[in-house]
This record gives C-alpha cells, structure tokens and sequence, in this order.
C-alpha cells in the first residue's frame, strides 16, 4: 500500500528523495501504519499527538522550532502564502488548501528581505528567531569597517540612513574609506590626505602625534622643535591660537644676547649662528665667519665658538650680556687679549712689543716661525751643527747637558729664556785644551775655538798644512801627508759622545805642547851609530829631505866624504861599496862608516872596479 499511496502524495516521495521532512525520517513505516483507511468520512487521516497539531513534536520534520517561532501557531505558518517549495506543487492539491509540505527553512521563504538582497541571504549570521533587532549575532569588528574609539557609542541609524526618498536603512554598501565621506572638514581642503594621518576615533581634539605629520604645514618640525609638545606653540586658551607666527625665531623666542647680535652692524634672527637642533649648538661656520671683522685662519677654524665668546665675560656690562650673558664682540687687535703671555713679558721690550705673531701663526703655536735666518739678527749667529739642534736644547728648562737656567729669570708658562749670556763656545762645551789656545793661555788663537773649528763639529779640526806653520814645526814634504794623529798621539783616543760641559769629559787632555826636536825624536835612524862621531852628529836633514829617505836628496859625496867619486867611481852602485850588515838585535843595516879609501880594500889583482 506504500508504494501506491507515493504514486498520488508525490510530495511525500520527493522529499523522501531529497531526505528532508518527517516522512523522510520514517521511510520504514507502512503509510497505513499511521494514516488508516475506510474510517469514515469524518475520520483523520493525520495521527496528531492528542489528537492536536500544536502537540505535535516539530524537530521530528528536521527543523526545530526556537526563539519567537516556539510562540507562533501552525496556521501561522502553514498556509497557503509560505508554501513555495517544490512540494506544494506535486500536492494532490496544489496551492488550493492550507497543508503541511512545501514549506523552506530559508528566512526569506516567509519573511521580506529587508536588506534587499544587499546582504548575504543567511539571515541566521546576522540574526537569531529570538530578537531580529538589534542583530544580536553580527560582529562590526569582522566588517570592513572594525567600530573602534567613539564610533562604538554611534547609533547605527546615524551611519546606516536610508537612501533619499526611501525609509529603508542601507547597510551595504556604505562608503567608509575616508573620514569626509561621513564628516565635514574642518580644514577646509587645507591639509591633504586622510583625516586619520593626524586624528583617531577617540576623537577629534585626540591629534595622534606618532602619526601626524607637521611637514604638511607650513612650517615642519625639525631639530629640538620635534619634541616640543603641540600645547607649547598651539596653546588655543593662550594668545598664540591655533596658528602660531613663525616668520623668526623671536616670534617664539625672546632674544637671548639683548641685541649684541649682528652682522655688519644689524641685528640677525637667531638663524643667522644658530639650527634648530638647539641653541646649545651653533650653526655659524667659518665662512660664514669670513665675513665678519675679525676671518677665522689657522687653528682659530677648530676652536669652539665660547672659547673666544666667553659666558659672563669679566669686565662686561650685564645688560650688555642678555640672559645668555654671552660676549658677542670680544677684542681681538692682539693675541695677548685672548691668549696669556706664555714668555712672562721677556719680549715686551721689543720693537714689537712681543707681538705672538713674530714668532708664531695662526696654523699653531709650535713649532715657532723664528727661524734659523732670524736668529742671525740676535747676539749668537746659528751656523752649522747649531742650527740643526731644537730650541729648547738650549733656551728651554731641561736643556741636557748644560747648566740650569738661573733661578731668578722669569720663564713664563712656556719655560724658556730668551735672552742667554753663554756667547762663547766654552760656556757650553768643555775645552779639552784646558785654555791653552785661549786669548790668556800659552798659546792663544786669535778667534778662539772659531780659530781652528767650525760649528759642523769639533772634528777634524779646520787647521791645514799651511796654518801649521804658526806653530812651532812647519809641516813641509811628506809631513804634509802624515795624519795628525800621527804625531799627536792623545788623539788616538776615541772622541767624547758629547762636548757638552754637563756631561762627563772621558777624553785625554789636548794639550798639542810637542817642542821642535830633530828626526830622531820621531823616526829611528836605520844607520845605528854609525854617524854618531860625525861632526854635527847623526843630523837626518844633512843627508836627506823632506819629502823622502831615498834617496838621500841632500847627500852629495864629492863634499860630505873625503873619497870624491871620480872617473869610473862615479858610476858604480853604492852597494857595490856600502854593503848590508848584521846590526843589533838580527837587524840589517848598511855599512856606511868606516870605509877604507884604499884601493886595495875594494879592488884585488886584476879586479876592476
């Protein structure tokens, strides 16, 4: 009987098919098993709870009733208007009496769509069958458009307002990109970009300083200005108002040096030597510098700006000062106004006055611009090694070597004298002669030390061959030759590290005292004794010269002997008659004297000479 009962209620089958509805639920029940047959007329073919639809268990048909609908009648529902599902057209009695099938679970089915299909059809998103408004399940945080600060005490209806001439509010779309979509601009177009660039939604008067951004104005924020609260300048209860001046500096701030700050003789805005990096910090540079009285040159460029503009300058007006109490125009026609006297006023009796710049630059204080060719115009010529050393060697306090400098000159902070009385060489370095060649000693130089040294060095002396005559031997032949150490033998010592009189003499005394002596005292005679009773002694000079031993230059045997060489004589060897002798001590010398004049000594039978 089932299957003919689903040949006519093809309602029933469809939504068996479609699963959907009570019958779907209860497909292995026999139709009979609830709707019985040949009852009557007036029979029910609907077993109801109790015999009442309003019983009947509604979750069985796949949709539980809740919220409002709980309340609601089954006519209220199943009529003839909300049944627009496919199954109230198969119905044996389509759309022409109240029934129970082709009803949907969409809330469109049986309620108008308010939104007018702008929204998303599930009503249930939004909505719950409890309360329709508010819509207790929307979230506006998960919209495009999150409710943040004030916007979250908004009404909805002042956002969402119905289109002219309509009653129905719209929800979507409503424009929200920009705050000018929905508020006036107070600006007027003056600032260009988004409102939320400086404000937030906590307010208007809320400006967002991280997000602000002043350059937009007309005077951006740079330096020190960029922590500086907004209320300092836009004090609106104040007399600035919203727009503060900014044309200068002194329109904000009061004028630090009362006026004392010009160029060319006018007053500069701060500006003109400051940034707004702060005042602390100067921004007038050494060019800028270049124009005023007084061009910044050497190291004067890297000297910090209150060294010279001193803070409560000593001796200048206070009302001349400001409240920086700062000296804009010190005197500068002199180092001594800024610079102390290192010299403690030595040079003050100078043409000059001691005037810094005679002796020092711009560029430092050392090293001195006083040069060597400068010195030659004092007392004391720098000449040779002199002019190699350092000043201070011998003008400064730890001048080594030499003695200290008196106790009672006045050095000043630079510790150095000028004006020293050592002028000869022996205030500063030892005399090994011990005053010999002094102008008072035995042998007294004209020129002092300067008459046989030069100022490259005690060694060698400048003393030549010629000079040498002044003394007591005359340097002539092969003397000329011969070092001097060779006859002065204190000279085999070696020299001194230093000549300094401070410092320790090692050296032999340099006396140079050797008497005039004959050759012997020098050269030992290769002839032994054999000239010794010669009239005149072994006299070397009688034989031979200067220049050499041999040959004897000065010999001439026709006048020193009494055997003349002649005839034959005069061409035979003098070996052939002075032959080579033992000496003493396994030596071998020529046998000058005595030699016979006989003939016979030299010459035998038939021997000729």
């Amino acid at each position: 009987m089932s299957v003919l009962c689903l040949q006519c209620h093809k309602e029933i089958a469809s939504l068996q098919q479609q699963r959907r509805g009570y019958h779907a639920r209860q497909q292995q029940q026999q139709c009979a098993s609830c709707h019985p047959d040949h009852a009557g007329r007036e029979f029910s073919l609907i077993s109801w709870p109790d015999h009442d639809p309003d019983r009947f268990d509604h979750a069985l048909a796949g949709w539980p009733l809740d919220g409002r609908h709980r309340t609601i009648k089954c006519a209220d529902c199943h009529k003839t208007a909300f049944r627009t599902g496919t199954a109230a057209t198969l119905a044996p009695q389509p759309g022409t009496a109240p029934g129970w099938t082709g009803l949907e679970t969409a809330c469109t089915s049986c309620h108008r769509d308010v939104h007018r299909r702008s929204l998303s059809q599930n009503c249930v998103s939004c909505h719950d069958s409890e309360h329709w408004s508010p819509a207790p399940k929307f979230d506006h945080a998960k919209s495009d458009y999150p409710l943040t600060g004030k916007h979250r005490d908004v009404r909805c209806a002042s956002c969402h307002k119905p289109a002219a001439g309509d009653t129905v509010p719209v929800f979507k779309p409503v424009a929200h990109r920009d705050c000018a979509t929905c508020h006036a601009d107070p600006h007027h177009g003056r600032f260009a970009g988004a409102c939320g660039d400086c404000h937030g939604t906590t307010g208007f008067h809320v400006i967002d300083k991280g997000n602000f951004n002043h350059d937009r104005t007309r005077y951006p924020l740079r330096g020190a200005h960029v922590s500086v609260t907004c209320a300092k300048c836009h004090d609106t209860a104040g007399l600035r108002g919203k727009n503060p001046p900014f044309a200068t500096c002194t329109a904000c701030h009061a004028d630090p040096h009362a006026g004392t700050a010009t160029l060319a003789g006018t007053v500069v805005d701060c500006t003109a030597c400051h940034t707004v990096e702060g005042f602390a910090v100067a921004g007038f540079t050494v060019a800028q510098h270049s124009k005023t009285k007084y061009p910044l040159e050497g190291r004067h460029q890297r000297v910090s700006c209150v060294s010279c503009h001193v803070k409560t300058a000593l001796g200048a007006p206070a009302a001349q000062l400001g409240s920086a109490r700062i000296q804009m125009h010190p005197t500068f026609a002199r180092c001594l106004d800024c610079h102390r006297d290192d010299h403690g006023g030595q040079l003050g009796v100078r043409a000059d006055n001691g005037d810094c710049r005679a002796c020092h630059s711009m560029a430092g204080w050392t090293p001195s611009t006083f040069t060597t060719a400068a010195h030659a115009t004092t007392r004391f010529r720098l000449d040779g090694r002199h002019g190699e050393i350092t000043c201070q060697a011998c003008h400064g306090v730890k001048r080594t070597g030499l003695a200290p400098l008196p106790q009672t000159a006045t050095l000043g902070r630079a510790g150095v004298l000028f004006r020293l009385g050592e002028l000869e060489c022996v205030a500063c370095h030892v005399d090994p002669h011990q005053g010999r060649f002094a102008a008072r000693g035995a042998h007294p130089v004209r020129g002092g030390c300067l008459g046989c040294h030069n100022a490259r060095g005690f060694r060698p002396s400048t003393i030549e061959v010629a000079a040498h005559g002044t003394y007591a031997f005359k340097l002539e032949g092969a003397h000329r030759a011969v070092p001097c150490v060779g006859c002065h033998a204190e000279l085999k010592y070696p020299p001194a590290a230093s000549t300094l009189i401070q410092v320790r003499w090692a050296g032999a005394p340099l006396l140079f005292a050797m008497k005039a002596q004959g050759c012997a005292a020098c050269h030992a005679s290769p002839h032994g004794d054999q000239f010794a009773s010669r009239p005149g002694g072994d006299a070397c000079e009688r034989c031979h010269g200067l220049d050499a031993f041999a040959p004897a230059a000065r010999f001439d045997h026709d006048r020193d002997t009494k055997f003349p060489l002649k005839g034959g004589h005069a061409n035979v060897p003098c070996a052939r008659c002075h032959g080579t002798v033992a000496g003493p001590g396994n030596s071998r010398t020529i046998r000058y004297r005595p030699a016979s004049a006989r003939c016979e000594s030299c010459h035998g039978d038939g021997v000729r000479p």
